[in-house]
């Protein structure tokens, strides 16, 4: 009878185990999935980001599936360098400063993204928001020539920071070149493919 209530008990907290795993699972992919529903309509519905001769030519947002195998676990080690004006699609030449690089490792493919901070954001509250812009190989094709961006928050005691590359989008200025968007620095230029996060949106045909 013992063995019989330990080998229920033992399946009982196995089922358990995995209900709450997909159930975080299926929050996870719910959630982000509200996220691009909500900027859908946010661009395509609204006149808050781009205006309606700009929607007209866009037919839908594409996004790379979601892929949980994309949240990685980076190594985090400072490198500070000098304070340099970023390029942007526009003449105006924001300035950030490079505080370090994460080290990526995925399926035995390595790479690293220099990690930067905007040398403008000087309120306490934004303190710990560091600017990720990234050129990954699937440009210009699949995703925006320019770069794909990610927003984090690393502070400086981190070692280790987790990084969820299915949030990763476009700025502004791939829907309305009325934006000044900054271009993704070379020494952030990777080869490998990021399968995740936003693509180029579909464009009506003339």
């Amino acid at each position: 009878m013992k063995t019989n209530f330990r080998r229920l008990l033992n399946v009982g907290l196995t089922l358990l185990i995995s209900y709450s795993t997909l159930n975080a699972q299926d929050n996870y992919m719910d959630s982000l999935q509200n996220v691009r529903d909500e900027f859908n309509q946010k661009l395509l519905h609204t006149d808050s980001i781009i205006n309606p001769e700009e929607q007209s030519i866009i037919a839908s947002l594409s996004y790379f599936e979601i892929d949980r195998s994309w949240i990685l676990t980076a190594k985090f080690k400072k490198k500070k360098g000098k304070v340099f004006e970023m390029p942007t699609t526009t003449t105006r030449k924001p300035e950030y400063r490079r505080i370090g690089y994460l080290h990526f490792k995925r399926n035995g493919e390595k790479f690293k993204l220099a990690v930067y901070k905007s040398v403008g954001f000087t309120l306490p509250k934004y303190k710990d928001y560091v600017f990720i812009p990234f050129k990954d190989g699937n440009a210009p094709e699949k995703t925006y020539g320019g770069g794909r961006y990610l927003d984090l928050e690393i502070t400086d005691d981190m070692k280790t920071v987790k990084v969820d590359f299915n949030t990763a989008y476009n700025p502004y200025c791939v829907y309305s070149h009325r934006y000044s968007c900054p271009i993704t620095p070379e020494e952030n230029h990777i080869e490998i493919k990021v399968e995740a996060g936003v693509k180029n949106p579909v464009m009506k045909e003339e």
